[in-house]
């Protein structure tokens, strides 16, 4: 059984790369929100858009984590190589594949879903150029699901603090136009993201040739694949896959949804969006190192401690995200202004704010579960559970927006749905059992 200490040796690391890595996103709506209502918009839907593309790569990743993670409780390190190697070749193709495919039809599908002429321009502005970013974000996941399978995570924080530093400093430099180079607005914005992922990737795959023992972990690079090893890792990272786009892919549903209520709405979404995941930030860091933790343990035979294992890490997640929830319901705007000098769009960001901050204990509760499902390494349950919370919610998120045109609050109560029919189906497949005998 893992220690709390234990626990928060692994997930330290991965919550600070996360709150490093963040600031992308922070920077981006920040300074996106004091260009203009409409940037503010698109950038939402536009990011909200490659970010479910990039979780098709990040879900690979995910299911590469947890056969690197169960090969390293094994102890059979030799493995690990193999699966990196073939995952990496892997991950490239697929990112040319995605920017091709962007490339010849988003345009067109983006104009077929959205109302507002102003909103489509820049979201296309933005995505031309953030969508290459694919290149280099794809390979660097699988860097980071390297490292946490192997329980080696300090890096990950340098890796996000050099890319959010990048980010920022070209943010400045790129949407507004200083030091000498043109205000390219929300395009500056997506150069400055690609360029910061490409630098992150430039010095993960130079601390890896430096420093990683590549014989111990069979490293050393060669062109020949084997298609039964990407089969393998496949039979775990389909469903991750389905499951991770799908995830993303609702909210980008749900941000379309949003931009029928009108521009302003969809701002004050892109703002709520920005802080809840600041708060999720923990409960992710913690879930991701549940999940390989349980797959570590199942590798050295400890299946019985996986469930209070589970327990141990909700416990510490909340005790890490309460005092920041408190902090948000007692004082909102000053988050709120972070985003923009509005204020009319601070007072209307307040009631959504404070109902997804509610939501924070049923995603603690959900994302932990279902990360330790995946880690069982029954992915293709875990990806029926997700499709159950989806259509679910889906459902419930039409009848709010399309049917009673509710308030953007109200809308965003489709999180607290999503997490708790996440998290009731998660527990019951756990306490089953059925997972105990499961051979990846």
């Amino acid at each position: 059984m893992y220690s709390n200490k234990e626990i928060l040796r692994v997930a330290y690391p991965i919550f600070l790369s996360f709150i490093a890595q963040n600031l992308v996103n922070v920077t981006d709506t920040a300074f996106l929100g004091r260009v203009g209502e409409v940037e503010l918009g698109a950038s939402a839907l536009a990011g909200v858009f490659y970010m479910t593309l990039f979780m098709i790569g990040m879900g690979f990743s995910v299911g590469s984590q947890i056969l690197i993670a169960r090969r390293n409780g094994e102890e059979n390190y030799g493995k690990i190589g193999e699966v990196f190697h073939h995952g990496l070749v892997f991950l490239m193709l697929l990112a040319v594949v995605i920017i091709l495919l962007t490339q010849a039809f988003a345009s067109n599908f983006l104009h077929s879903i959205l109302s507002s002429p102003a909103i489509f321009e820049a979201s296309v502005k933005f995505l031309d150029i953030r969508i290459f970013g694919l290149l280099f974000i794809f390979p660097n996941s699988l860097f980071r699901s390297f490292y946490i399978g192997i329980t080696r995570t300090r890096i990950l924080i340098w890796n996000a603090i050099i890319m959010a530093s990048v980010n920022i400093l070209l943010d400045y430099t790129l949407i507004f136009g200083h030091f000498g180079f043109p205000q390219m607005g929300i395009a500056g914005a997506a150069l400055a993201s690609v360029i910061a992922e490409a630098t992150a990737l430039l010095f993960m795959t130079t601390y890896t040739i430096l420093t990683v023992d590549r014989a111990r972990y069979n490293m050393n690079f060669s062109i020949h694949l084997r298609f039964s090893i990407i089969k393998r890792i496949l039979s775990v990272s389909v469903y991750t896959m389905i499951q991770s786009f799908l995830s993303i892919g609702t909210w980008f549903i749900f941000f379309m949804g949003i931009e029928h209520l009108g521009e302003r709405s969809l701002a004050v979404s892109n703002v709520v969006r920005s802080l809840y995941l600041l708060m999720l930030l923990p409960i992710w860091a913690l879930s991701i190192t549940c999940n390989t933790l349980v797959s570590n343990l199942i590798g050295a035979g400890g299946q019985d401690k996986v469930i209070p294992l589970i327990w141990r890490v909700i416990r510490l997640a909340m005790i890490i995200v309460l005092p920041l929830a408190i902090f948000i319901v007692f004082f909102p705007t000053y988050f709120i202004r972070i985003y923009t000098d509005d204020i009319t769009l601070v007072n209307d960001t307040v009631a959504p704010l404070l109902v997804l901050t509610s939501s924070l204990l049923l995603a603690a509760l959900g994302s932990m579960f279902f990360n330790a499902m995946s880690g069982t390494g029954n992915t293709k349950s875990a990806l029926g559970i997700e499709l159950i919370s989806i259509v679910l919610y889906l459902i419930y998120m039409w009848v709010l927006i399309f049917q009673l045109q509710a308030s953007v609050a109200w809308c965003w109560t489709t999180e607290h749905l999503y997490w708790t029919i996440l998290f009731i189906f998660s527990f019951w497949y756990l306490r089953k059992g059925s997972w105990k005998g499961k051979v990846i």
